[in-house]
């Protein structure tokens, strides 16, 4: 909670020194945008009885660099990152054996997202409006239990959002992102000599409600 207020301020606190000192001079075709919000979804399969053990929702911070690729089309490539510190509920997980120590109700797991993709204005001007959007890349879970391993896993995101000029050089971004990671795992995920935990996992699904400024040059 604390990690998401924080976020949240330090995204006020740059959008009112952007609008203070917003330049009269035109923004470009490139931007660079920080966001801040709200990711729902994740989840997990014990092996041994097949309950369900979810990623808590939380807060979400991220990044992004926007390169003009044609301008005329509205179109630019994207360099995203985001990361999400959060809790997985494992109080249906299975317990290991009594020589191992017990798996907490609720451990912290980190999810990072890295995707290169693209933009897509469909008014054709870079910069004003709706946008679509979309990348593919890699996703690292990084779970904090003792024996356990982190995993990386190919992934894809997609999603839609509206950009508000303040300027002719700041904007506010509003999106929605869906997440979809290929973890195609049996019973070995985060497993480390030894599986402390037996869990497994197709896709894990997320999405992201997300509030950006974004900065034209």
């Amino acid at each position: 909670m604390r990690s998401k207020r924080a976020s949240l301020l330090l995204l006020v606190g740059l959008l009112g020194a952007a609008a203070g000192g917003n330049a009269a001079q035109p923004g470009g075709d490139n931007a660079f945008t920080l966001y801040a919000g709200y990711r729902d979804g994740g989840r997990f399969t014990d092996v041994t009885t097949g309950s369900t053990l979810p990623i808590e929702a939380s807060g979400v911070g991220a990044v992004s660099l926007d390169i003009g690729l044609n301008p005329q089309a509205g179109t630019q490539i994207q360099i995203y990152v985001s990361r999400q510190q959060s809790q997985v509920d494992a109080r249906l997980a299975t317990q290991p054996t009594p020589q191992a120590a017990p798996i907490p109700a609720k451990f912290p797991m980190a999810v990072t997202y890295a995707h290169v993709g693209g933009m897509i204005f469909p008014g054709l001007t870079i910069g004003h409006g709706a946008y679509l959007v979309g990348g593919v890349g890699a996703t690292l879970f990084q779970p904090d239990l003792q024996g356990t391993a982190n995993e990386l896993r190919p992934s894809i995101s997609l999603g839609i959002g509206y950009q508000l000029p303040l300027g002719e050089r700041v904007a506010l971004r509003f999106e929605a992102r869906g997440y979809a990671t290929l973890v195609n795992s049996s019973s070995a995920l985060f497993c480390s000599g030894g599986c402390v935990l037996s869990i497994k996992g197709d896709t894990v699904t997320q999405g992201d409600l997300l509030l950006g400024l974004a900065f034209r040059y």
